[in-house]
């Protein structure tokens, strides 16, 4: 099979990375982006003549397209705001298609193309990254494990090795996504019903083996699709981001000061977006690229034969130091890969524009994660 990956950033180098050394299946790499310099950097990187570098605007749509023609399935790797478009295109290139989302609203415009994908023949599946994504269908996997779930709570975070103050904080993705998830609502199911709930509150404190203490708080886009899919299932379901305690406070008075406002001032006789120079700064000051771990908890409570049961999946993944892979690559960008490759092989379940927890078997995508050494410690 033919694999494209679209953004030649660190999750894109994460993807290259699993399609040519953890699948025996694929037998070409594509990886564009629109300098031309990262994706041969990329190319050069993993070491092998499977991987070709080309030159492509994510805003092209045309372009997108021709290049996406002749891929069995293509992984999106760029900012979320193109996934629409990069939709539409694969639906044209008749190309099955897959991203690491990050925003709910974008989401549902790509569900609303269903029966254009299902007339192509192809599969759409956004949020396939770690949360959203991974963490989705670890939810199926769990719940499978109960006659009625009552409840599902999803805990994920990145954090550094080695934190440094002010917020104990690196950038491990894009600097759009971390603001996106910290200011955007959150969507739960609450007794039952769905719910919105500010980002950056209801901070709880948690726990993980060596770890010191750390803390959860609500952030938007981690359910992604879950509260539609387990609407009159379930009482309760949540997600929130693990950090180091404190961060949340620190961040959030940030925010409070309108650092993360997209409404334009004049400062200076300056024209700025708040947001655009709070990111600015961020990538400029916070430390990025060093030795991470990414620490991911699903709680389940309901009934297994008349009688309560609990279930708790942890991983704890850190960095490869034998690749250089961070932890954050390998949970975010690995479950891209296979869930392109189960498009490409036909191993989802149906074709259309649906959620993974839909459409990925839980069983076949934990066997993978487990091949690739992302274990789930079950208890």
């Amino acid at each position: 099979m033919k694999i494209l990956v679209l953004g030649a950033g660190r999750m894109g180098h994460g993807a290259v990375y699993d399609l040519v050394h953890n699948s025996p299946g694929v037998e070409l790499v594509t990886v564009a982006d629109v300098d031309l310099k990262k994706a041969e950097a990329i190319a050069e990187a993993v070491g092998t003549s499977r991987v070709d570098a080309h030159h492509v605007d994510a805003a092209n749509s045309s372009d997108v397209a021709a290049l996406m023609r002749g891929h069995s399935a293509v992984i999106s790797c760029v900012n979320y705001w193109y996934n629409v478009s990069l939709s539409r295109a694969a639906i044209e290139a008749g190309a099955s298609f897959c991203d690491l989302g990050g925003n709910n609203y974008i989401v549902d415009e790509q569900l609303a193309l269903d029966d254009e994908a299902r007339n192509a023949g192809i599969s759409i599946i956004p949020d396939c990254g770690l949360a959203p994504g991974m963490v989705s269908i670890l939810a199926m996997h769990g719940a499978a494990e109960f006659d009625t779930v009552d409840e599902i709570h999803i805990r994920v975070g990145g954090l550094p090795q080695h934190p440094q103050p002010p917020l104990d904080y690196q950038l491990v993705f894009s600097v759009e996504g971390l603001i996106n998830e910290y200011v955007e609502v959150a969507r739960v199911i609450r007794n039952g019903k769905i719910t919105e709930i500010p980002s950056m509150t209801e901070i709880e404190s948690l726990e993980f083996d060596g770890f010191p203490p750390l803390e959860a708080f609500q952030t938007s886009g981690g359910t992604s699709t879950l509260p539609d899919s387990f609407l009159g299932k379930i009482d309760e379901l949540d997600y929130k981001t693990i950090r180091y305690a404190g961060h949340c406070e620190k961040f959030k008075t940030m925010i409070d000061l309108g650092l993360c406002s997209s409404d334009e001032i004049v400062a200076n006789y300056q024209k700025v977006v708040p947001r655009k120079v709070f990111g600015e700064l961020l990538t400029r000051n916070l430390p990025a690229d060093g030795p991470d771990y990414v620490l991911v908890r699903l709680d389940f409570v309901g009934t297994k034969d008349g009688s309560e049961k609990r279930l708790r999946y942890d991983i704890v993944d850190k960095q490869d130091e034998a690749t250089g892979l961070s932890a954050m690559m390998r949970t975010t960008a690995f479950p891209a890969s296979i869930i392109a490759q189960m498009m490409a092989k036909g191993d989802v379940l149906s074709r259309g524009a649906l959620p993974q927890e839909k459409a990925i078997d839980p069983q076949k995508f934990v066997d993978e994660l487990t091949r690739r050494g992302i274990m789930l410690n079950i208890r």
